[in-house]
């Protein structure tokens, strides 16, 4: 194939710039524009190829960012029982009859919340125990079964402590409610 100059009409080779008769700068032809362009984009543009270690990395990587930012950001059950005793201690000590008197509230290790109770005005001689076992644990078991304020707990499968002493601070009895009690 050749090409014309645009001035005198002579015919010129296809790459030539400049007409071989008359010096005129010849018009540039698509095949050339096109050839540079690819043969340049091709240069810049590196082949990727799929790398399934990069990938997987990736996706550990992620994981693991994942669970290290809910642990930061979520406290732990433990770190909110123990929020949750301080701010609930604000409030006692606490009559909750005329024979109990709430005294306060621990938050054990192990998801474990300890009501300390105090038996006012009766000491443990005083106590019958078969009397007390016989009422008192049923209705503390239905009390964290169905009280909507004791639902926390419910969801986190909190163990609840309910510890008994008489008006010296001496023992008298301690019920445990887990998980699977109220479940």
């Amino acid at each position: 194939m050749k090409k014309n100059c645009s001035n005198c009409q002579a015919e010129n080779e296809l790459n030539s710039k400049y007409c071989s008769i008359c010096g005129f700068k010849l018009p540039i032809t698509d095949s050339e524009n096109l050839k540079p362009e690819v043969k340049d984009l091709e240069a810049i543009k590196p082949k990727r190829k799929f790398n399934i270690k990069t990938f997987i990395g990736f996706i550990i990587g992620f994981v693991i960012m994942f669970f290290v930012t809910q642990s930061l950001f979520k406290p732990s059950i433990d770190k909110q029982l123990v929020e949750f005793a301080n701010e609930f201690n604000k409030t006692c000590p606490m009559n909750i009859d005329e024979y109990t008197t709430l005294k306060n509230i621990v938050a054990l290790p192990n998801k474990t919340v300890q009501y300390n109770y105090v038996l006012v005005g009766i000491t443990k001689a005083e106590v019958k125990m078969d009397t007390v076992k016989k009422y008192i644990f049923p209705g503390i078991l239905q009390n964290v079964k169905t009280n909507p304020g004791m639902k926390f707990f419910r969801d986190n499968k909190v163990t609840l402590n309910y510890y008994y002493s008489d008006k010296n601070g001496e023992y008298v009895t301690e019920y445990i409610v887990k998980p699977e009690m109220y479940e």
